[in-house]
């Protein structure tokens, strides 16, 4: 059956009203009606669930419909009718709803009011630099590399960094416990079932990871000072004041791979391009431990044979309406019209999708950014039950979510609860203060207010406390009012960030000692934690990057003196543990 009027007009009005599109081709079936009267009762349809405008097609075009039509019957026998028609429409609305519905098609806005999507600002192509001489630089598996580099017996095994509970998570997977499937913020449990026994699971510990990072991100700062850190692991570079024209950009990202890999001891990957979008892309074809450039004359070849699940902005639900097109690569989104991506995506998304599918980013490498937001959030050992437990448990993550607040000496407006069902359904409410605040009561009341809008009546395994709108500057508070905000779109699943590690010489128990943490006895110098016994004993390896692989054996904490004591550093000395920050 051919593109026309009637699937057209089903098309609109499914566009407009489900109800509308479902009664309209209902009604054509029952009543096996010619072609143009589907065209009337759809159009009639549409016409009633949004209002006039909806485009007008030739009678042309219906006459070929028909034709189409009276050719099918033929094909399929004098039966074809009701029921083919329903089937085929059912089949047919969506994409045609994507590729027919023009700007004509109103939406309904408030109070009624009917009002077009806009197309007329277009993007235009944004004026991009001559030279990929923007830097991406990606520390490839990084927690789990740093643990392989302080540890020599890992390296070469599946590593796992994350918590030992019940309901933890993966951090990081080394690139050995990947080939098993194993990834980051997969449930731990599901992990290991994944690997073979010889896996070994370790506890973060963020204050090794930060002085690993400060040695990578030195290697960029050799080169500019432009240097915008992403996050504990990855960094863009803008180096084009900082090169000639001449300058061999290859060559000079394989320096900068070097003088990392000196000063950390850790592989990285380094991906260049003429915008950080390209740039990150590049990076990640470059793993592990590679350099990617991808020039202007090389973007089309690059970029087009992607999957759009790589692109920014492009998140599981919009990849799933993509996917309903058939939009699967770069290639295939960027066929796709303006008007399309903006059913599919919304007036800013569809924009954005538009812009990326064709590779125009022209956002530049900036010193400082600002903070978005603070939070916490914790997995809890066994399912919460009732409202009265979770309202309680919600405190200690308020706590934990001010603290970091008050670190960074900001203000918050918004406050968001996170809330993750037993059945793995995830909740979020928000609540939107007057004005900013630094008030821990008003704070921890707008916590519970967002808890009690989402009116939890299921068993509760997480509960998160995260606070948005951020200032620097808090102004005097009002009374609270009882307005709340919509609920923001559901955030990346996050890794619950390590606690920082001990401050000086602790005595090790079997209460406070976890595998990955670091150890050492007067007789045997330094070691880590493997594993924990039901006995209370500890098994630990004695071993750093400089001794190599070493021995490994139980000590009784009550009979030996087993002390906790500070990670090393790259450079093999111990460091002064830090906070973590919530953009690691």
């Amino acid at each position: 059956m051919s593109d026309g009027p009637a699937t057209d007009a089903v098309g609109f009005a499914a566009g407009c009203g489900a109800a509308a599109a479902g009664t309209a081709k209902v009604d054509a079936a029952r009543a096996s009606a010619p072609t143009t009267a589907v065209v009337a009762t759809a159009r009639e349809r549409a016409v009633g669930a949004c209002g006039e405008g909806v485009d007008e097609r030739p009678e042309e075009a219906t006459l070929g419909v028909d034709r189409s039509v009276m050719k099918a019957s033929l094909l399929f026998g004098p039966g074809w009718g009701s029921r083919d028609l329903f089937g085929l429409l059912q089949l047919t609305w969506r994409r045609r709803v994507y590729a027919r519905v023009r700007t004509k098609v109103p939406r309904v806005g408030p109070g009624g009011q009917s009002r077009a999507v806009s197309i007329d600002r277009a993007p235009h192509a944004p004026v991009l630099r001559a030279r990929p001489t923007i830097v991406h630089l990606d520390a490839d598996a990084f927690f789990a590399a740093v643990e392989q580099h302080q540890r020599p017996s890992l390296r070469g095994r599946p590593v796992l960094v994350g918590g030992v509970g019940p309901r933890s998570v993966v951090a990081t997977a080394s690139y050995e416990a990947r080939q098993y499937g194993a990834r980051s913020a997969m449930p731990m449990e599901q992990a290991r079932r994944l690997c073979p026994p010889s896996t070994v699971v370790v506890v973060p510990r963020f204050a090794a990871y930060s002085a690993y990072s400060a040695r990578i991100m030195a290697a960029l700062r050799e080169v500019t000072e432009l240097v915008e850190p992403v996050s504990i692991d990855e960094a863009f570079a803008d180096v084009a004041g900082a090169v000639g024209p001449e300058t061999d950009l290859r060559a000079l990202a394989h320096r900068i791979r070097e003088r990392a890999r000196e000063l950390s001891g850790l592989p990285v990957s380094l991906g260049l391009g003429r915008s950080k979008l390209v740039a990150k892309l590049a990076s990640e074809a470059a793993k592990p431990g590679g350099v990617r450039v991808v020039g202007a004359d090389d973007e089309d070849a690059f970029l087009l044979d992607l999957p759009v699940r790589a692109l920014w902005g492009v998140g599981p639900v919009s990849a799933a309406r993509l996917d309903e097109l058939g939009v699967r690569t770069v290639a295939d989104l960027r066929r796709q019209p303006l008007d399309t991506l903006l059913l599919v995506a919304g007036e800013a998304g569809g924009t954005n999708l538009y812009r990326i599918a064709r590779g125009w980013d022209d956002r530049p490498v900036t010193t400082v950014r600002e903070r978005k937001s603070a939070g916490a959030e914790h997995t809890f050992d066994t399912d919460l039950h009732g409202r009265a437990a979770i309202a309680a448990a919600l405190d200690p993550v308020v706590d934990a979510a001010l603290a970091r607040l008050e670190r960074h000496a900001v203000a918050a407006r918004t406050v968001v609860v996170k809330v993750r069902l037993a059945s793995f359904t995830t909740l979020t409410r928000s609540v939107t203060l007057p004005r900013p605040t630094a008030d821990e009561g008003a704070l921890r009341d707008a916590a519970h207010r967002a808890l009690r809008l989402a009116d939890v009546t299921e068993p509760v395994r997480l509960l998160g406390v995260a606070f948005h709108a951020l200032s620097e500057h808090a102004q005097l508070m009002l009374p609270l009012g009882d307005e709340a905000a919509e609920a923001p779109a559901e955030p990346a699943d996050a890794v619950p960030l390590p606690a920082p590690s001990p401050s000086g010489p602790v005595r090790a128990t079997a209460a406070n000692v976890a595998p990955g943490l670091d150890v050492a006895t007067a007789a045997d110098g330094r070691g880590w934690v493997v594993r924990v016994g039901d006995d209370g004993r500890v098994a630990v390896r004695f071993e750093t990057a400089r001794t190599g692989p070493g021995y490994q054996r139980w000590v009784d904490p009550d009979a030996e003196d087993l002390t906790l004591v500070e990670p090393l550093g790259p450079d093999g000395e111990p460091i002064r543990p830090v906070p973590p920050d919530d953009d690691a």
